[in-house]
C-alpha cells in the first residue's frame, strides 16, 4: 500500500495508536485519521491488547515508555495476533539498544519524538528500518530529556509539586527551582 492509495482508496485500514499521553495520542490519530486510516486509541499496553483483540490492526504505532508494560512488551503479543502487523516504536528516549531490541522483536520500524503524521506514515509504509537513522545525529540533550521527565511526572501528578518532587525522589524547594527555568533547548 502506498501513501497515495491510502489518501485515494476506498478502504480504510486500521490503525491502533498505544501511547500513555493524551494529547499526542488525539492529536496523531487526527492527522492519521485524515491521511486514510480508521484508528483505534489505547492509553496503555494492556488496553492496546484489548484493543487489538477486539479490531485486529494492520498498522500499530506504539510509545516505548508508558506506565505499565512498555511498547517492546506489547510488541510481540501483537505480532502473535498477526505477524504481518506493521508496527512502529515512537519514543522520546531514544538509544540505539532500544532500536536494535525493538527491530529485532518484530518492528518495523523505530521513531525518535517529536515526530509528525508524515514520518510516522513514512515508517509505517517502509519495508525496512534504516538502522543508520534510527537514532538522530543531535539526540535532545539531558538537560531537555531532565525537564521533559519532570514535565511528564508533574502531569501525571495533576500538577501536585509536593507529590511530583516525591516520585521524582527530590526534595520540593529544588524541584519548585527547576519548574522557575525556562525550558531548555534541544
Amino acid at each position: 500500500m502506498t501513501e497515495e492509495q491510502l489518501v485515494e482508496g476506498e478502504e480504510q485500514p486500521h490503525l491502533l495508536l498505544v501511547d500513555d499521553d493524551p494529547t499526542f495520542t488525539r492529536v496523531m490519530a487526527r492527522a492519521m485519521s485524515r491521511r486514510g486510516f480508521r484508528v483505534s486509541t489505547a492509553g496503555s499496553a494492556e488496553e492496546g491488547l484489548a484493543v487489538a483483540s477486539q479490531d485486529l490492526p494492520e498498522y500499530a504505532v506504539l510509545d516505548l515508555k508508558m506506565e505499565g508494560d512498555s511498547g517492546l512488551v506489547l510488541l510481540p503479543r501483537l505480532l502473535e495476533l498477526d505477524a504481518e502487523m506493521r508496527v512502529v516504536i515512537l519514543t522520546g528516549y531514544s538509544s540505539i539498544a532500544t532500536a536494535v531490541e525493538a527491530i529485532k522483536r518484530g518492528a518495523r520500524n523505530y521513531l525518535c519524538k517529536p515526530a509528525d503524521a508524515d514520518d510516522v506514515l513514512t515508517a509505517l509504509l517502509s519495508e525496512h528500518a534504516d538502522l543508520d537513522t534510527l537514532v538522530p545525529d543531535n539526540p535532545m540533550s539531558v538537560d531537555r530529556l531532565q525537564w521533559e521527565h519532570i514535565q511528564r511526572v508533574l502531569t501525571e501528578h495533576d500538577g501536585n509539586i509536593s507529590a511530583t518532587a516525591r516520585a521524582l525522589g527530590m526534595h520540593r524547594r529544588t524541584l519548585q527551582r527547576k519548574l522557575q527555568k525556562r525550558p531548555v533547548r534541544r
